[in-house]
């Protein structure tokens, strides 16, 4: 299975349980741990547990392995990590506090040498 179609199995998956503002970001040229974030919010604990639960049943249904996951105690943020996707499914208070989208969606800058200040990394 591609990294594509993981992510839209994921997505799916959060769309079948009525998750929020769901947003995809491809983020392949930022790092090498992951092809694409996927970010959702849940109205309720419960719901951000119920949202993270079925985007892993619904991946290791079709065959990917669930590499880990976080936060399913507390429910406000629950991450699970597919390797070529990982799920960051939040309540909405949680989201706006760490912003993650934001921090993903900004292009790489390269760390500066003493003499020469950081640039942002071309596409």
């Amino acid at each position: 299975m591609t990294a594509e179609e993981l992510k839209q199995i994921v997505i799916t998956a959060l769309e079948d349980l009525k998750g929020q503002d769901i947003i995809a970001l491809d983020v392949q040229k930022l790092t090498n741990v992951t092809d694409y974030m996927v970010f959702c919010s849940g109205t309720s604990n419960r719901q951000v547990k119920s949202l993270a639960d079925n985007a892993q049943f619904e991946a290791k249904k079709r065959g990917a392995k669930i590499l880990g996951s976080e936060g399913e105690l507390e429910g406000e943020w629950v991450l699970v990590d597919l390797g070529d996707v990982i799920v960051h499914v939040m309540l909405p208070e949680t989201r706006a506090f760490y912003d993650l989208e934001r921090m993903w969606s900004q292009p790489a800058v390269s760390a500066p040498t003493p003499e020469q200040p950081p640039t942002p990394a071309q596409p």
